[in-house]
């Protein structure tokens, strides 16, 4: 069946979008007073489980209202729990929010903060329009400037900073913020944390109910300590992980906020989520005197006798690597001409390191020796510089450098070097690094080059490549390979560059053999941790951390990596880890629903290690059994699916904030201990002694837990892949770690959402809200349009004018349903008596598109089950209305009530709102959202296959009439029953070759006969298509595509079709008959037109 999509735009008044929204509040109140989406455990009449299906949604995290970028992601579990419910199961889909971490204590110390220095309501000196004028220029310049010194140090380019992006101005003021959201009389109360988590979580609830989500709010909740049965909750899964081990504590380096003091967790960053540390090794290049009498070099000579004089222990130039084992092959050192170094004193070595200041500021954080609890600096965050130095004043310093075999070597300049990454120093090993060779090269070749930097002869031309390292097929510099093999010549080749980089760096790990120093003889990979080692044992290298990409805290603050006291989560432990690969890798036991996804979730579990799971403040839980620490915010979301089960005889509807009065079991958050949460959740533990809530209750909740885990799907965007998801699964493997079949057994993730084709963005109009987005256009045409947006870990396109033209859709559809069926035209509709030929067609692609929209929503494609279920629908209707208006005959009014009722439960998932209405209105019992997923029986292949005959030899005769010459008035349809000679052959052939299928060969095994078979050699490429033509024939309908006749008759359908098709070419009277027929005599030409399955309009 063709594709189609939306057409038109929606009408400029908003009566059927009203029409849709007043539907809408009415089905709404409806399932609020049926209890709809209230799911209980069910049992058969022998006690045995019902089906069941959980799906669940990462809680949205509550500093504001939700927007069309949760609604997107949404949708996806709310069409597939609505979808199961159709099928039958006993669907549950709960619903919470998050409120731990960071992001709403430091909104609301912000608000704190400007009503302090600005009064209430404050006035922010930006309201003066010169003011505001001065502060934007001033906000433009420093953007400018910044973006002119990353782009001379290598770094990103653009002049914009993301604040300034996202408003326009970079004038962002949390007041104003919240302005957008609330009344602003009510702002003041904002400066307290806890009032965030009175204020947005109920709202959300309510605009969860505006878009009809088939929550069950009884088990709804916030996070936090204020929540004191969730928080309960938390602190047994930390002392269960504890028990088991998994919960560890210890100096570990992690990303961290000297702003907030302390760790930065993914969701307590603006920027960097998915970053963690990296390890590099800093290698210690002695400054030596300096020796060509350059007065650039007057500051390094005071600052040596300074060192001297004050007992230091030497000046240093820093270069952090990742491959301390190339060390042996150094032939100089580069620094940024225009960069700016500072000389950072360091109190554990007593020496002085040359490094960037945004490399010193990351080192006073991080440990010495981690063991003797000794850190860099003195002071941790804090570091001594005893003078600045501009790049150019350190070119042409001699230096040692540890390892190398010439006794010096000197600073030179590379261009390229960016300041944002590293310690703004690079240490050259031209015989395995691409970038290092050019550079040097480029100062031998170019004498005019070197002398702009004042770096004489001497101080490169010496230097020669030294080979360290034997790759096969690469030689023992395979630098100097790739850069020959690809044509590098110059630094500003960064393409090629870059591909011979990850080429040389690649193979050297991999394949590469040390041919120098004690280690000669071994491979790389073996070599070079004991080589790093070495070189730190002999003071001559130090671990230094930083991320690998820039992460910015939500106060604004550029993070480092700090190494400190820390509990943490031990991911990665291997026989965890193993644990979980195995089942997220068994196809039987969990579904990634994409490979890609797949491969994701296994390289997050390579690589996700300790992880610290304290704050030391911010809202949330704290730790048990040390309350100086708070839970942080991916930590205590990782099992409260479970939570789920048992909410709603904790708190129940309408208690968010778990107020223990409203507790429907009358449960105190004091009785909720350990040993109730093991009887709950864990086997193997009884009912404990003296407890104050009833053992029925407890038996209660155990049995729902065990009814409803494990969970059958998680949704999510997929950026939650490196962090939560996949925390989630370590998690589930730990507490329940011997019922693997508790564990989760399915999360889909998609991409982002782009509105009209753009990232969503305040400055360009297009950041959507969910309940403006609803008001706008329906809850049901805005769910429309996110089905339709798409369904990949790409990023999905919501389009407002899909949106708008849904509504008409929507509109137009219920309208024509309600006429025929039950208004003035349900007289001319047939009841009845024998079938036609296009009442069968019709039934067999409702049968067809059943089937097909069940196994795209099975399998998450909405956007193709909406094709299937919406829009091929709409086609065969068409047809079949069509059909029947041509030729005279009415539709039959048992089909098309079976389409109808089909139509309404096939988008139920997607419209539920429409779908209830038209329910009700047809006169169905019970809820659309109950009710059962249409019976279908099988497709008719043989029936769809004459069906496409019709709708094919309608296209060409199309084709031909418009071709038809002045006059012409005689038509006559030419029918054929047999192939020629050469194609019943081929079609002899393919089925020789065909067994449940062709074979792999099948090509191949093509070329070679029809090479050798067939006679006249003109027609092999005739016959290849032809029998490729086939082939894709017999995949789409079975082994009745190879008939040798056509497997149906042709005439019988195009005569019961002949007032139609005469009505549709707009002609008189049109003749059916066969290409043999002796009454009339058929051209030759005209003749070999005609084949079996394929009529001819002969015009004359």
């Amino acid at each position: 069946m063709a594709s189609i999509s939306l057409q038109g735009t929606a009408p400029k008044g908003t009566a059927k979008r009203d029409a849709l929204v007043a539907a809408e509040l009415e089905v709404q109140a409806l399932w609020e007073r049926e209890k709809a989406f209230e799911s209980n455990p069910l049992f058969d009449a022998h006690g045995e489980k019902m089906d069941k299906f959980i799906v669940t949604f990462p809680y949205p995290y509550s500093n504001g209202n939700l927007h069309l970028g949760h609604a997107f992601s949404l949708t996806k579990a709310v069409f597939r729990a609505q979808f199961e419910r159709n099928r039958g199961k006993n669907s549950l889909f709960p619903f919470a929010f998050h409120c731990t971490g960071m992001p709403i204590q430091a909104a609301a110390n912000k608000l704190k903060s400007e009503i302090e220095q600005y009064g209430t309501p404050p006035k922010f000196p930006e309201e003066d329009p010169e003011i505001r004028a001065q502060m934007e220029a001033e906000l433009a310049a420093a953007a400018k400037a910044k973006a002119e010194k990353d782009a001379v140090q290598g770094g990103k380019k653009g002049g914009k900073t993301k604040l300034v992006q996202k408003t326009g101005t970079g004038i962002v003021r949390q007041w104003n913020i919240l302005k957008r959201m609330v009344p602003e009389d009510e702002i003041p109360r904002f400066a307290d944390p806890v009032y965030w988590l009175m204020y947005f979580p109920p709202l959300g609830v309510e605009h969860m109910k505006r878009f009809g989500s088939g929550v069950d709010w009884r088990r709804a909740f916030i996070t936090t300590s204020v929540n004191g049965y969730y928080d309960a909750f938390i602190r047994w899964q930390f002392n269960v992980l504890r028990e088991k081990k998994k919960v560890l504590f210890g100096k570990r380096n992690n990303v961290y906020s000297i702003l907030d003091g302390q760790v930065c967790a993914d969701h307590d960053r603006s920027e960097g989520e998915g970053v963690g540390p990296q390890e590099y090794v800093l290698i210690k290049l002695q400054v030596l005197a300096p020796d060509h009498g350059q007065d650039r070099h007057a500051k390094m000579e005071a600052l040596l006798k300074r060192v001297e004089y004050e007992g230091k222990k030497g000046v240093y130039l820093v270069p952090a690597t990742l491959r301390p084992e190339t060390m042996y092959g150094q032939t100089n050192c580069f620094v940024l001409p225009t960069g700016e170094y500072g000389a950072y004193y360091i109190n554990a070595t007593e020496e002085v390191f040359i490094m960037s200041a945004r490399s010193a500021r990351g080192l006073s954080c991080q440990a010495f020796n981690a063991a003797s609890n000794t850190y860099f600096t003195k002071e941790f965050g804090k570091i001594e510089c005893l003078e600045i130095f501009t790049g150019d004043e350190l070119l042409g310093l001699p230096l040692k450098a540890p390892n190398a075999i010439y006794e010096k070597v000197y600073t030179l300049p590379l261009l390229t070097i960016s300041m944002g990454k590293g310690t703004g120093v690079v240490t050259s090993v031209p015989s395995d690094a691409p970038d290092d060779y050019v550079a040097l090269k480029a100062l031998k070749d170019k004498p005019d080059f070197a002398a702009k930097y004042g770096i004489t002869p001497d101080m490169v031309d010496p230097f020669e490549v030294v080979p360290i390292i034997s790759i096969e097929g690469y030689g023992d510099a395979s630098a100097v390979f790739m850069c020959e093999k690809l044509g590098i010549t110059s630094f500003n080749d960064k393409v090629k560059l870059a591909q011979a980089k990850d080429e040389t760096y690649l193979k050297g790990f991999t394949s590469g053999v040390m041919t120098v120093g004690p280690y000669a003889g071994k491979k790389v990979s073996e070599a070079k941790p004991l080589i790093k080692d070495e070189m730190i044992a002999a003071n001559q290298a130090h671990l230094y951390f930083e991320p690998e990409s820039k992460v910015i805290s939500r106060t604004n603050d550029e993070c480092v990596v700090a190494s400190t006291d820390q509990w943490y989560l031990a991911y990665g432990e291997q026989s965890w880890c193993d644990a979980v690969k195995r089942h997220v890798l068994d196809s039987e036991k969990f579904n990634a629903y994409d490979s890609t996804a797949l491969e994701k979730y296994d390289h997050t579990l390579d690589w996700l290690k300790e992880w610290a799971c304290t704050r030391q403040f911010g809202l949330g839980t704290h730790l048990p059994w040390d309350k100086a620490w708070v839970i942080e915010s991916l930590s205590d979301s990782t099992i409260y699916m479970s939570y789920y089960t048992i909410s709603h005889y904790l708190q129940g509807e309408n208690n968010l904030n778990g107020d223990e009065s409203k507790s429907p079991e009358h449960i105190k958050v004091e009785d909720l201990t350990d040993d109730v949460f093991n009887f709950i959740f864990r086997k193997g533990f009884s009912i404990p002694e003296n407890c104050a809530i009833p053992p029925e209750t407890l038996q209660k909740m155990r049995d729902e837990f065990r009814y409803w885990y494990p969970m059958d799907l998680r949704v999510s965007a997929k950026d939650l892949i490196p962090n939560h998801l996949t925390m989630a699964l370590y998690n589930h493997a730990a507490i329940w770690e011997d019922e693997p079949e508790l564990w989760p057994k399915g999360y889909y993730t998609n991409g982002h959402i782009m509105v009209d084709a753009e990232k969503m963005s305040k400055s360009k109009g297009n950041f959507l809200m969910m309940l403006e987005t609803i008001e706008n256009y329906s809850a049901d045409a805005t769910r429309f349009a996110c089905a339709d947006a798409g369904d990949t870990l790409d990023d999905a396109n919501f389009s407002r004018d899909t949106a708008n033209t849904a509504i008409v859709s929507l509109s137009n559809e219920a309208a024509w349903i309600k006429e025929v069926l039950l208004g003035s035209e349900k007289s001319n509709l047939r009841s009845g008596g024998e079938l036609n030929f296009m009442d069968k067609v019709l039934e067999n692609e409702i049968n067809r598109l059943i089937n097909a929209t069940e196994t795209c929503f099975e399998t998450m494609q909405f956007r193709e089950g909406l094709q299937k279920g919406w829009f091929e629908m709409m086609i065969a209707r068409n047809e079949y209305r069509s059909w029947c208006q041509d030729s005279g005959i009415t539709m039959h009014e048992g089909i098309v009530r079976r389409w109808a009722e089909s139509l309404i439960i096939l988008i139920c998932p997607i419209c539920p709102h429409w779908a209830e209405t038209l329910w009700k209105e047809l006169g169905k019992e019970g809820l659309a959202v109950k009710a059962p997923w249409p019976i279908a029986g099988e497709e008719d292949k043989l029936l769809t296959k004459e069906a496409k005959f019709l709708r094919d030899s309608l296209k060409n005769f199309r084709a031909s009439a418009g071709k038809a010459k002045k006059g012409w008035k005689t038509a006559t349809i030419l029918v054929a029953e047999d192939y020629p000679q050469w194609k019943t052959d081929a079609l002899i052939w393919m089925q020789s070759k065909y067994n449940d299928g062709f074979p792999d060969t099948f090509m191949a095994d093509l070329k070679d006969w029809s090479t050798t078979s067939v006679a006249d050699k003109k027609q092999v490429k005739s016959v290849m298509q032809f029998v490729s033509f086939m082939k894709k024939e017999v995949e789409d309908v079975g082994e009745m595509g190879m008939d040798i006749k056509c497997p149906f008759d042709q005439l019988s359908i195009l005569k019961e079709s002949k007032a139609f098709i005469q009505s549709q070419l707009g002609l008189d009277e049109v003749g059916v008959c066969s290409v043999d027929d002796p009454e009339i005599s058929v051209p030759e030409k005209t003749s070999q037109n005609v084949t079996p399955g394929k009529p001819f309009l002969w015009l004359r």
